[in-house]
């Protein structure tokens, strides 16, 4: 039994793997193909100087992503069959005398080897791909102090969360993956509520939009779609990235309307009103609702599954494990479900994709389409998007439809209001 939990492993990360790194090698075929000239559909809005830099960044961010693979799929090894996990968890057993002490300790200790161990791919992320294309406005100080805070929010939240988890499994007997998903599930909804109140202020800081006119005009649009809100604000993402975004968080009484400062830079109050919109229509969609659901589901799945095989001592062994416990099985499932997982990918991104073409449809309807593609083309622009993507690496990766798909929709059907 051990053998062929070895070789099943084996063979889907060999698979998982070889995909990614060939989606990768099609996707960067794809851009570099293209880097001479701007597609047809684009070629009277986008300059060929700013193309080719949105083909060298794609390109840039491909050949990172195949060195990160690998080096993903190595640590995986080193862990599992390599004896990492091992090593820990006799390190855990030395320093603490309970089971419960020992496997909340492994957990930690694996978290922080795993923050270590992906420590110089983040820094060469942000300090050599991005600053080349003159993204990263992140000091050294300001990474290391991201760091140091996410260790100890992670620490004072994850904890006591560990501790509960881990008492669960072993004393709510064979129901125990129901209890852990309940507590698991009140947790998370807890985290959406507090996160842009509590938590996000720690990394960011957010200011109430001060533009009285854009003010005004989203207000008259939130009238429009029945939408209320704890609050519009900016948050400086500049401090850190040339990135522009928008999003929405936060549960019940604590939802806000979150702009980042790079966005309303080059942006007319329009075009903002329709980028806003579209967000609007996921939440009038309830796609966010759905999204949370099917998590939430899947994750019910999960554990029941881990339930189900938590005491077959082959599972350990064919993983390369010689101390089964109830921490070293949910590190276990946290390794290995990535690997099981990516050949599904498409399901999750072909939803996403249908659900941006719905929000972009909500969006025309409640303000303009052509506000809506003029935002878009410049968020394109200002974030270096490439407008050509292989067909594959799209349905694997892409969360939203390519440029040309969205802007011909919104253009087919999308009515002004």
């Amino acid at each position: 039994m051990s053998a062929t939990v070895f070789y099943l492993f084996l063979g889907f990360t060999a698979f998982s793997t070889l995909l990614q790194l060939l989606l990768s090698l099609r996707q960067s075929r794809a851009v570099l193909l293209h880097r001479g000239r701007v597609p047809r559909d684009f070629k009277d809005v986008v300059s060929l100087e700013e193309h080719q830099k949105a083909a060298d960044y794609a390109l840039a961010k491909q050949r990172f992503s195949r060195w990160h693979i690998l080096y993903e799929t190595l640590l995986l090894l080193m862990f599992t069959l390599g004896g990492g996990l091992n090593l820990l968890a006799e390190t855990a057993n030395r320093l603490a005398a309970s089971p419960l002490n020992q496997g909340v300790l492994l957990v930690v200790l694996f978290s922080l080897a795993s923050s270590l161990l992906s420590l110089p791919f983040a820094l060469y992320r942000s300090f050599r791909l991005e600053a080349a294309f003159g993204f990263n406005n992140m000091t050294l100080g300001t990474f290391f102090a991201d760091q140091i805070k996410g260790l100890l929010l992670g620490a004072a939240i994850g904890i006591p969360l560990l501790y509960a988890v881990i008492y669960l499994m072993g004393a709510a007997g064979n129901a125990w993956w129901l209890w852990v998903w309940l507590l698991w599930l009140g947790f998370s909804l807890l985290m959406l509520w507090a996160f842009p109140k509590w938590i996000a202020p720690l990394f960011n800081r957010f200011e109430p939009l001060a533009d009285e006119d854009l003010q005004q005009r989203i207000t008259n649009l939130l009238t429009r779609t029945g939408f209320a809100s704890n609050g519009i604000f900016v948050m400086d993402g500049s401090k850190r990235s040339g990135h522009a975004n928008a999003y929405f968080t936060g549960l019940g009484q604590n939802k806000r309307i979150v702009f980042f400062d790079t966005l309303l830079k080059g942006m007319q109050p329009q075009e903002v009103e329709a980028v806003l919109a579209h967000e609007l229509g996921h939440f009038k969609h309830r796609h966010i609702v759905r999204q949370i659901a099917v998590r939430f589901l899947l994750a019910l799945l999960v554990l029941f599954a881990l339930g189900q095989i938590i005491h077959f001592a082959a599972v350990y062994h064919g993983l390369g494990v010689a101390y089964p416990s109830h921490a070293m099985a949910l590190l276990l499932m946290m390794l290995v479900l990535p690997v099981l997982s990516f050949p599904f990918a498409p399901l999750d991104s072909f939803s996403s994709r249908r659900n941006e073409f719905e929000a972009d449809r909500f969006a025309a309807a409640h303000t303009h389409a052509e506000d809506l593609i003029s935002a878009l083309l410049k968020l394109y622009r200002s974030n270096a998007a490439s407008l050509v993507n292989d067909r594959w690496y799209a349905r694997w990766y892409d969360s939203h439809p390519n440029a040309r798909e969205r802007i011909a929709a919104l253009r087919q059907g999308g009515q002004t209001g």
